[in-house]
């Protein structure tokens, strides 16, 4: 009897256990449905430019360098931080004009111990020409036109009005500032900051591509591919994720265009190059961008006639923070 009871207790919290796990499992299964469902969600991300309503970036990027040349090591670290203001025209179809105003400027660069800076949101008057070249880029505007369905700038307006104003304050660099700064690579260098997203639909987990091709002339060209993935998806804000893979390549017999040195061959790459951007679906923009890069390899350069192999270690941190308030106050 008391066998049977014991065998019959013994049954009933099996089968309780069963049911139970059937019950789990069934709900595990339910979760997990729901996840594959909520996966296959598709989510369009999109710019949205309101005519008139200007927004601002702050971007800022640290970088520190170490060079070996000639036996000698230079170490540099630098701090930029740039401040634009962005304000859309009327659309005309996949078209927009945007005007893009650089409305602040600040530089801090430590050589070897020696400092140079330059705070254009003080009012601050420019001590060395590193300084005037900087202050020169203050109040600087541009007219870009961008297809919104591509993502693409297409041209880019008041390139002569700003190498002229960079030719005033430092008329040395005129012939290497009219190479490097072409309408295609003001039109590179605009592009990146709107092409972060899908020009279509997309999964959580799906991710797409996007290349690009500098051309600075005489200091070279960077080809550079993008591979973004959708992580998350949280109150109208996505979340991305980028890995970027660096391609230099050495600028050849062209010259030292303006340079005091000319780079003969390069064999550099990049590591570690990830990011992760915010994209605020509801205000339509790009609310925050932080990335990382290294990188690194040899140069062989030639100065005065002599050749002379550089090493080079470069570690980067970019951060871009876009708000509908201007971020440069003005006194």
């Amino acid at each position: 009897m008391l066998f049977r009871r014991l065998f019959s207790g013994l049954m009933v919290l099996l089968v309780g256990l069963a049911l139970s796990a059937a019950v789990a499992g069934q709900d595990k299964k339910d979760k997990k449905e729901k996840e594959k469902e909520k996966d296959e969600t598709k989510y369009g991300l999109k710019w949205q430019f309101k005519e008139g309503k200007a927004f601002f970036q702050t971007m800022t990027t640290t970088t520190k360098q170490s060079m070996k040349v000639m036996n000698n090591d230079v170490n540099q670290v630098q701090e930029q931080t740039f401040y634009f203001q962005w304000t859309p025209g009327k659309q005309d179809g996949d078209t927009v004009q945007i005007k893009q105003k650089i409305i602040g400027v600040k530089m801090s660069i430590d050589i070897g111990g020696s400092k140079i800076q330059y705070d254009s949101t003080k009012g601050e008057a420019a001590s060395n020409p590193l300084g005037e070249f900087f202050k020169a880029l203050v109040d600087s505007e541009f007219t870009v036109t961008l297809d919104t369905k591509k993502l693409a700038v297409t041209k880019v307006e008041g390139r002569e009005d700003f190498l002229k104003k960079l030719a005033q304050a430092n008329p040395q660099m005129k012939p290497l500032l009219e190479v490097i700064l072409s309408e295609d690579a003001l039109k590179q260098m605009a592009e990146p900051t709107f092409a972060v997203v899908p020009t279509k639909q997309v999964t959580k987990g799906e991710t797409w591509s996007r290349s690009t091709s500098l051309n600075m002339g005489p200091i070279g060209q960077y080809n550079n591919e993008f591979k973004y993935t959708l992580e998350d998806v949280k109150s109208d804000v996505a979340k991305i994720s980028v890995k970027t893979t660096l391609n230099y390549k050495a600028p050849g017999d062209t010259g030292a265009g303006g340079l005091p040195f000319k780079i003969k061959s390069a064999d550099l790459s990049s590591k570690n190059a990830t990011g992760t951007i915010l994209f605020d679906n509801k205000n339509g923009w790009v609310a925050q961008v932080s990335s990382k890069l290294a990188l690194g390899g040899k140069l062989s350069i030639e100065i005065g006639g002599q050749s002379t192999t550089v090493t080079l270690a470069q570690e980067q941190e970019s951060r871009v923070e876009t708000s509908d308030k201007n971020p440069v106050l003005k006194k």
